[in-house]
């Protein structure tokens, strides 16, 4: 199939495009750049085997979406360009309600017009805010906490319109847990503008000498050790289930929402020893005060991935860390032209 993918620039679509490759997909690049960088786009050609076609279109430029459509005939879309940083939206919650749910709009109009039916959407397990319970299953209370959660809350909400008034509009939504890792190659991997937002790059970036020690909000928490304990996904994993839902959708012609997680937690601690580990550098860390906000354990139920996508994580926390390792000590500085702050 040619598949459009939004914000294949960024740090899950770069791998998802790699992926849909190797599948024998024509992948077809949308970004304007704003949270990612071009320098991307020949790595990507290393893996791939060649330059992907790309476009540098904002999702709400109207006119270049519909030049775009009429340029390639694309069998579905994969959905990532969005801001995504939690603190940031808190910030600037205008900035992500016109970014996120403005740029989806932008490209519904855009399929629909061009008779574009299938769609895979980049969604997240902060639409499940503090969950009553563990594992996460799909069924659990949608309690969002925060502007970027609500924005994943809201395109969700609106692809299920779409698919109530459309019956041949087909959505797979895919609710992230907490991605990490890179590619084995250590050619591409996450390059976050200033400072990380997410704790593996933090820990990364402490490793290579680029920041002197990890903050660990919270120490007390009813766990093991005392720290929070989420639900990680290799990055590689997690973009062969974009590979796998478009497969569920051709197949099965319908909209279904999926957690994608291991199934299992791992506390900030264990991430960190982890890390050392695979990397034979120390990572001196602090625990500092909980951050508001922030629940004990959240981790997923993958089951009905498994079962419906037939997908399933393969890779364990020590390849996360390892490939995160190669990637931040192959490139310390991430992409060219984007040093850290």
């Amino acid at each position: 199939m040619r598949i459009l993918v939004t914000g294949g620039a960024g740090y899950i679509g770069a791998h998802a495009c790699v992926v849909l490759a190797e599948r024998g997909h024509d992948v077809v690049i949308v970004d304007n750049f704003s949270n990612s960088s071009p320098a991307v786009l020949p790595r990507l050609a290393a893996l791939m085997g060649r330059v992907p076609a790309h476009a540098d279109v904002d999702l709400r430029d109207a006119a270049g979406m519909a030049g775009l459509f009429r340029t390639h005939d694309f069998d579905a879309v994969v959905h990532f360009a969005a801001l995504k940083a939690v603190g940031e939206s808190c910030e600037k919650p205008l900035e992500y309600f016109e970014n996120n749910i403005g740029g989806t709009l932008g490209l519904l109009r855009a399929m629909k017009s061009a008779g574009v039916r299938n769609l895979v959407f980049s969604s997240s397990a902060t639409v499940y805010g503090a969950p009553d319970t563990v594992p996460v299953r799909e069924d659990a209370a949608l309690r969002v906490t925060n502007p970027y959660g609500r924005t994943k809350l809201v395109v969700e909400q609106l692809l299920g319109d779409v698919c109530a008034s459309d019956p041949g509009f087909h959505v797979a939504n895919l609710r992230y847990f907490n991605p990490v890792g890179a590619h084995p190659s250590g050619t591409i991997g996450e390059d976050p503008g200033g400072v990380p937002n997410n704790l593996m790059p933090y820990i990364c970036q402490v490793a290579v000498g680029l920041r002197a020690r990890l903050s660990i909000f919270g120490g007390d928490y009813p766990t093991t050790d005392g720290t929070g304990v989420r639900d990680y996904i290799h990055v590689v994993d997690l973009a062969r289930a974009h590979a796998d839902a478009l497969d569920f959708l051709q197949r099965e012609e319908r909209c279904e929402t999926f957690n994608l997680g291991t199934g299992r937690g791992i506390s900030v601690i264990e991430l960190v020893k982890a890390f050392e580990r695979a990397s034979g550098r120390r990572v001196p860390f602090e625990i500092v005060s909980r951050r508001p906000g922030d629940v004990a354990e959240v981790y997923a139920d993958p089951a009905l991935a498994n079962r419906l996508l037939g997908w399933r994580a393969e890779l364990d926390v020590d390849a996360m860390c390892r490939d995160a390792w190669r990637w931040q000590s192959m490139n310390p500085m991430g992409y060219a032209g984007r040093a850290a702050a």
